[in-house]
């Protein structure tokens, strides 16, 4: 018999690309996952990894396996579920993975009345920006996440099933007192001898920001990176920068003032689970409570997408 633990631990590698880094996720050393691996070698009596250097690789078998225990664990989940809540409503453990501003908007308001109307179920919310939700949804560290399918740096692909939820403007975020804190909407080239705040490195935002800046014609000014928008609305409040932001992220307790991109660039907000058996009864609750959050634009077609300008 297969351990489904070790299943994971194989699809992990498939995924994260290397024993160290399956190890860490995972939260033990890398000996442990090595000899887990080669456990499971024997117990399939098959060859599942091959060394290449000092680094250890997929055999064709190897990634037959780990693609199809995706399936099997997920298959696991839902059996497992279903018997604990046998003739019950929807009940157990969703983890839902949500990028940043979506969480006061969209994740938190779903959960609340989640609660409400399925006692018995749980669900784990974790904050995830799409760079590292999309591997954690694949690994199985995830049930849900809320993403955008404008991050090209890691895309969305046939092994996913994707839920369309909302869409969210991209707007400049000045101090109250700036000279551009007006209204209409704002060509980005007038601003580049500003001060910028950044997300962190490779982030969605960091990079959009980024093209957008180029796209305009400069080079932006970076005096700090946060990896927390409520930090950033800080930095501008205090008038040490401006930024762009989701216009999600903008929390209106801060003085600041937002102007519409002349060239508008919105994201489209999607909600993704792996692609394979049908969901868990608990996972389609999460994501209908997810399909219509309240005080945001449906989709649709009337504004330019960010990988369309």
């Amino acid at each position: 018999m297969m351990n489904p633990w070790r299943l994971r631990l194989l699809s992990q590698l498939d995924t994260l690309g290397t024993v160290r880094a399956v190890a860490q996720a995972a939260n033990l050393s890398p000996s442990s996952v090595s000899q887990q691996l080669a456990v499971l070698e024997a117990e399939t009596r098959t060859q599942l990894l091959e060394r290449t250097g000092r680094r250890v690789r997929l055999t064709s078998a190897g990634l037959i396996l780990a693609r199809r225990a995706r399936a099997i664990l997920d298959h696991m989940d839902t059996v497992e579920t279903e018997l604990r809540g046998f003739g019950q409503e929807p009940a157990g453990l969703v983890r839902l993975g949500a990028f940043q501003s979506a969480i006061h908007t969209m994740a938190v308001p779903a959960v609340t009345r989640l609660a409400r109307e399925h006692p018995h179920l749980d669900v784990e919310l974790l904050e995830l920006e799409p760079h590292a939700s999309m591997p954690a949804l694949r690994v199985g560290d995830v049930d849900i996440i809320i993403t955008t399918t404008d991050f090209d740096e890691l895309p969305l692909g046939p092994d996913l099933d994707l839920v369309p939820l909302a869409t969210d403007s991209i707007v400049l975020v000045v101090p109250a007192e700036h000279p551009a804190a007006g209204r209409g909407a704002v060509d980005l080239a007038a601003y580049a001898d500003e001060p910028w705040a950044f997300d962190i490195p490779q982030s969605y935002m960091a990079n959009l920001a980024l093209r957008l800046c180029r796209h305009a014609g400069f080079e932006p000014r970076v005096v700090c990176r946060f990896s927390n928008y409520m930090m950033t609305l800080q930095h501008v409040e205090a008038g040490l920068s401006i930024a762009l932001l989701p216009g999600l992220a903008v929390d209106h307790r801060y003085r600041v003032a937002t102007r519409e991109l002349a060239a508008p660039v919105t994201r489209t907000i999607t909600a993704a689970i792996r692609r394979g058996s049908p969901p868990r009864a608990a996972v389609r609750v999460v994501l209908d409570a997810l399909r219509h959050p309240p005080g945001l634009p449906l989709l649709g077609r009337e504004r330019r997408t960010e990988s369309e300008s």
